[in-house]
């Protein structure tokens, strides 16, 4: 059963930013938009950088290692939503002041929604 588990309270993830929290053995990116929380997998599909510390606008996180930018709200690629390539993407909410996120545990995750393999041809 999937639960949701606390990671941190309101307010402590600053405003256009993200932060890593290992939830159910998976390495998560909480991000701050607007007073919004979402939640992603902290890798990178493209070459495995750590999401959280990406630059956090317009919806959307930039890889710090190569400025591939995702989605918050889906995980989707934005640079080339016809790839198919993504990271996964996880519940969020906040009770009773805490940042609680819902991360299936890895067996219950299909290897499409863990990780991504972008093609040889994709961009560095």
């Amino acid at each position: 059963m999937n639960e949701f588990q606390t990671v941190a309270k309101d307010g402590e993830i600053p405003e256009g930013q993200g932060r890593c929290f290992t939830v159910n053995g998976t390495m998560v990116g909480v991000f701050n938009e607007n007073g919004q929380y979402f939640a992603v997998n902290d890798f990178c599909p493209h070459m495995g950088a750590s999401l959280s510390e990406g630059h956090v606008e317009d919806g959307a996180v930039m890889c710090p290692w190569h400025a591939w930018r995702f989605r918050l709200s889906d995980g989707a690629w934005m640079d080339n939503q016809k790839s198919g390539i993504c990271t996964a993407t996880y519940d969020v909410r906040v009770a009773d002041g805490d940042i609680q996120v819902c991360v299936p545990p890895p067996e219950n995750q299909s290897d499409a929604d863990s990780t991504a393999s972008p093609s040889s041809s994709a961009p560095s």
